[in-house]
């Protein structure tokens, strides 16, 4: 798969001239939503013989437009959205800064300069998908702005049950703790990314030693508490459990970690990279009135998990 990275204005003899199906959108997640939208533009693709091609953009449009919190937390990562585009059968990539210059294009601008521009036969996109102000650059206005030089083909909303597999649902169930809905949406486990560092090994100290993991800022962690988990070390799934929260019965005021315990797993790894698979919330953290009580809670914990993960 071929990436291109490009900052408007671009250069058009840097891109490759051969015509392409182009989907387009910002993929926060790659939920069912935005598979459906990949599915359907390879199915175009594979029908005219021609490359698939996505365009994206390298942060979220947002930023641009108003104050946002900071970091700006994302669903995944742009290696692990390239990852996805690839096992979709993805055949070049346009990752667009989005930046002021590029928002301050009419629709009609964008239109010649990244669909006609980048050789577009095909666009698709999900039913909701814009390219500039709402009113004019949507997916009812594309056609006329087209003038019969490229087909467009929208992709209608996607509903599971009664909920639409979009990034905003994603998100609200993350901050609710509800990563089983997450994964319902997005078709496959959230994951996230993390290192591995020291922490205060108190863990260790009830026989039950975490890994501590610092996660990348600008990814987007559930709500604080207890979940099963697997977690990718060394090339190797581990079952387990973590804790997003602030040990609150050894002391008041700590930061947030992220502490995970690996079931059968013993050894030092500070430095690692790792990948934490999210499945299922266990309780919310709580005080204990000491380390036998938290331990005894561990235990249990712990056997809710490995029973979880023993019908995967």
């Amino acid at each position: 798969m071929q990436v291109f990275k490009i900052h408007h204005p671009y250069i058009a003899s840097d891109l490759d001239e051969q015509p392409v199906v182009l989907a387009m959108g910002f993929f926060d997640g790659v939920h069912l939503g935005h598979q459906a939208v990949l599915t359907t533009a390879r199915a175009v693709a594979e029908e005219q013989d021609l490359p698939l091609a996505v365009l994206t953009y390298n942060q979220h449009p947002s930023l641009v437009f108003k104050k946002q919190p900071q970091p700006f937390k994302y669903l995944i990562p742009l290696k692990q959205k390239l990852n996805l585009f690839e096992e979709f059968g993805v055949n070049r990539v346009f990752v667009v800064d989005f930046t002021s210059q590029l928002a301050a294009l009419s629709p009609q601008e964008f239109v010649e300069q990244y669909m006609v521009g980048l050789h577009a036969q095909t666009v698709v996109a999900g039913f909701d998908h814009t390219f500039g102000p709402r009113e004019t650059a949507n997916m009812q206005t594309l056609p006329l702005l087209a003038e019969h030089r490229f087909e467009v083909v929208e992709v209608p909303r996607k509903m599971l049950v009664d909920e639409e597999a979009s990034s905003t649902n994603i998100r609200k169930h993350l901050g609710q703790r509800e990563v089983t809905a997450v994964n319902h949406l997005l078709g496959r486990i959230y994951t996230t990314d993390g290192v591995v560092v020291h922490g205060d090994a108190r863990g260790r100290q009830m026989g039950f030693p975490t890994l501590n993991i610092v996660t990348p800022e600008n990814e987007l962690l559930p709500g604080d508490g207890v979940y099963v988990v697997e977690v990718l070390l060394n090339n190797q799934w581990y079952g387990g459990m973590a804790q997003i929260g602030y040990n609150v019965t050894f002391e008041a005021n700590r930061a947030k970690t992220l502490e995970i315990n690996l079931f059968g797993f013993h050894g030092e790894v500070y430095g690692e990279h790792v990948q934490i698979r999210w499945h299922q919330f266990l309780r919310l953290e709580a005080k204990f009135a000491g380390m036998d009580a938290l331990t005894q809670q561990l235990l249990e914990d712990q056997k809710v998990s490995q029973a979880y993960l023993a019908q995967l």
